[in-house]
């Protein structure tokens, strides 16, 4: 098998093991009787009366496809927000588990295309509004969460228009603000967010059951946390919005929001009535990967499920980090390239701050692989993207394109770079099948991109001054690089790979 199917199957087999219906079929259980209960892993709670479920998210549907198969005649109705297209999508794919039955009690509303939030997403959380607010103490209210909340369950605090809230997300997200600053923002602004909705269904009892698409998993932050105890304030979101410089810059309605906000966080006491539960993760998918690739018998490790910051300097991290792998396969090993390197990485490294990592623990992981074997190096995480174009594409089809363009240019240094002995391939895709406002997953690369695009006319780095890295890769050898997979029914984030097997001993 070539590298690049390799890593498709790798991609695909870490997206297969944190599919949502088989995760919610593990953790939900009803144990039927003379008081029922739901048993969510080692948690069980009285079904003293109705069952309500509300559910917002890339992920939701299979989940409450799963959830009504368990649940059965107990749930009394049921109200979903999911991505424009989704069901069509699944259907066309045959992932008919992902999919609700013929009659089924769950409302499913389809919404917030391109992630953006939209008219039919805030008509889906409103009707889920409303059914919160019609909950006794006696209702269980069963909530399914995942990546994509955020814009799927938008609700602002009036009189702020959705129309002024989006243009400020967007804003902000143009100047390259990370998806947790975004959230705090939004959850600010919102009605349901920021523990909303768990303060509305107040007094049922409240169980989420989550997919986390955040890195380090903080329940606040998935989908803005609109079960969760906020950890933030306002004055959080005024510090955000003053580093953006749009401070002075906003719709009165928003100023006239701030500016009656509470000052701090509602107490974590007032929560008492909620449950919020971890069902999957990049951690897993990672680690399905993993164990994959050391089946088809690459060394593999994991840098991190926790990668963060601008493409264009993870790009840099990921090329350095090729070019120690490649060292590794020749006779230069140890010596001043080597030792450049591994400077140049610990230094990268600590200005990126990637949460958890010890690169020089990662380094003597790798020094200790040897060429007999070919090597797998997974990682995961979410990057941001600072917009100076007007062109298309996402944040991993831009990460693919800076890798291609930093090999081609380590390449070019001199007779003594080791790329030549190794064949190298680079992935990066988000989980949810969706990189951007496009049809694609996310993009491969190798060294020889940039060469290769030349020789069609193709300039890569004015395709990245324009950020359009999606004209490029569709243009690029008949849209070959691409990587599609469709909308795939879950969100965890992204996913990168490095395969490198050497070429010729030395």
């Amino acid at each position: 098998m070539s590298l690049r199917e390799h890593a498709l199957s790798l991609f695909c087999g870490a997206v297969g093991t944190i599919r949502p219906a088989p995760l919610l079929k593990r953790a939900l259980k009803l144990q039927r009787g003379g008081c029922p209960q739901l048993l969510v892993k080692d948690q069980a709670f009285p079904v003293k009366r109705d069952l309500y479920l509300v559910g917002f998210g890339k992920a939701v549907l299979g989940m409450a496809a799963a959830a009504e198969e368990i649940l059965g005649d107990h749930l009394t109705r049921g109200i979903i927000n999911v991505p424009l297209g989704i069901q069509e999508s699944l259907q066309r794919a045959g992932m008919q588990e992902m999919l609700l039955k013929p009659h089924s009690k769950i409302q499913v509303i389809e919404g917030a295309k391109n992630n953006l939030p939209d008219a039919e997403a805030l008509k889906g959380a409103v009707a889920i509004q409303e059914l919160a607010e019609g909950l006794t103490a006696d209702d269980l209210l069963l909530v399914l969460i995942s990546g994509g909340g955020s814009a799927l369950l938008p609700a602002p605090i009036p009189p702020i228009l959705l129309e002024e809230k989006e243009k400020l997300t967007k804003m902000l997200a143009a100047r390259g603000a990370a998806i947790q600053e975004l959230n705090i923002v939004r959850k600010t602004l919102s009605v349901l967010k920021g523990g909303g909705l768990a303060q509305l269904a107040h007094p049922a009892q409240v169980v989420s059951l989550i997919l986390s698409d955040v890195i380090g998993d903080p329940l606040d932050i998935i989908a803005s946390g609109p079960t969760a105890a906020s950890s933030h304030s306002v004055q959080d979101c005024l510090q955000i919005l003053t580093k953006y410089n749009l401070l002075h810059n906003l719709p009165r309605s928003v100023q006239t929001v701030l500016s009656s906000s509470p000052t701090k966080p509602t107490a974590p006491e007032n929560y008492a009535h909620v449950s919020n539960i971890i069902l999957g993760s990049n951690t897993l998918a990672l680690e399905e990967a993993k164990h994959q690739a050391e089946g088809l018998g690459y060394a593999a490790l994991v840098l991190s499920a926790a990668v963060q910051g601008e493409v264009s300097r993870v790009a840099t991290l990921y090329c350095q980090l090729i070019q120690l792998l490649c060292l590794g396969f020749t006779s230069l090993r140890e010596g001043p390239p080597s030792d450049e390197l591994r400077g140049n990485l610990l230094q990268l490294a600590a200005e990126l701050q990637i949460p958890g990592l010890d690169l020089k623990e990662f380094l003597q992981a790798l020094r200790g692989l040897g060429p007999d074997r070919p090597v797998c190096i997974l990682a995961g995480g979410e990057t941001t993207v600072q917009l100076h174009g007007t062109g298309k594409g996402g944040r991993n089809q831009e990460l693919v394109l800076h890798v291609g363009l930093g090999l081609h240019k380590a390449q070019a240094t001199g007779a003594s770079n080791p790329q030549g002995r190794c064949e190298i391939l680079f992935l990066s895709g988000g989980t949810d099948g969706q990189d951007g406002p496009t049809e694609a997953a996310g993009a491969f690369c190798s060294p020889g991109l940039v060469a290769e695009a030349l020789q069609e006319g193709l300039d890569v780095e004015a395709f990245l001054r324009n950020n359009d890295s999606y004209t490029f890769f569709s243009q690029f050898q008949g849209g070959r690089h691409l990587l599609v997979t469709g909308l795939t029914g879950t969100n965890v984030m992204d996913i990168q790979a490095i395969l490198i097997r050497a070429t010729e001993r030395s």
